[in-house]
């Protein structure tokens, strides 16, 4: 059963909320079947998906694209569309992209930081937000963890009470102290989803290539389940070597009993 704004906001202090990315239709039907009630359509996908260097570099429709792939593929799970960098500058520009991130697929729309006139104006146009506060990807210098120093920990706190009192009904805190996190947490009424930050945010999100092992790079604060990576490159070696030995198809064809009568 799909989970709306509603449901997530009463599950705070309650029962923790996993939440993984998806950008294509296989990897959001497992994550539907294995009962992760939010899927995230991040602008992630341009750094782990596409080759990009930036999260700067998606498009509106590059998300409307992978927002389409997953609500086929996780048809009954909330899905999380980012705006991507540029798309929310202004209320207008903002309801208009997420009008379109709606059509696309999404149940709501993830933006990044002090954006407190956009959200209010997406929630009073019946857009559901969820708010970003901590390391902001679109916008950092670096991915070094913000917030260590007391008047930026202020600040971050600050804008987390913004962003819920705009209208917001979820917030994900990135790459901050863990105490800092735990504060924001108690501080609000609206639950929290953490991604380097710490135990007691109430839930947690990682990017699906990274839980997988899918790159040749993980932040330090996620895990590989697994090592994806290292699987594509064994059968992508079985196959070369069984193509050269004219192995394949000749081993399916004997398997299955066809081939030229």
């Amino acid at each position: 059963m799909k989970l709306h704004a509603a449901d997530l906001v009463a599950r705070k202090g309650q029962d923790p909320i996993a939440m993984l990315t998806a950008y294509t239709c296989p990897v959001a039907r497992a994550v539907e079947r294995a009962g992760v009630p939010v899927i995230l359509v991040g602008d992630t996908v341009g750094m782990v998906e596409m080759g990009f260097e930036s999260t700067r570099d998606v498009t509106l429709e590059h998300l409307e694209y992978h927002l389409g792939a997953v609500r086929r593929g996780a048809p009954d799970t909330h899905v999380i569309g980012d705006l991507p960098y540029g798309t929310d500058a202004d209320p207008d520009t903002a309801l208009a992209s997420a009008r379109r991130l709606i059509a696309a697929g999404a149940d709501s729309v993830k933006l990044e930081g002090d954006k407190y006139v956009v959200i209010e104006h997406l929630v009073a146009n019946g857009i559901d937000v969820v708010g970003h506060t901590g390391l902001l990807p679109q916008t950092a210098e670096s991915f070094a963890k913000v917030g260590r120093g007391e008047a930026e920990a202020r600040r971050i706190r600050d804008e987390a009470r913004g962003i819920q009192n705009a209208g917001a009904f979820m917030l994900v805190i990135e790459h901050v102290p863990y105490e800092l996190a735990g504060r924001i947490t108690a501080d609000l009424a609206i639950p929290t989803i953490g991604i380097g930050a710490g135990p007691d945010c109430d839930g947690q999100v990682l990017v699906i290539n990274d839980a997988l092992g899918l790159g040749d790079y993980w932040p330090p604060f996620s895990k590989q389940y697994a090592h994806a990576s290292d699987t594509i490159l064994d059968v992508a070696r079985a196959f070369s070597r069984e193509v050269a030995s004219r192995e394949f198809p000749n081993n399916i064809i004997k398997l299955t009993g066809t081939g030229r009568g």
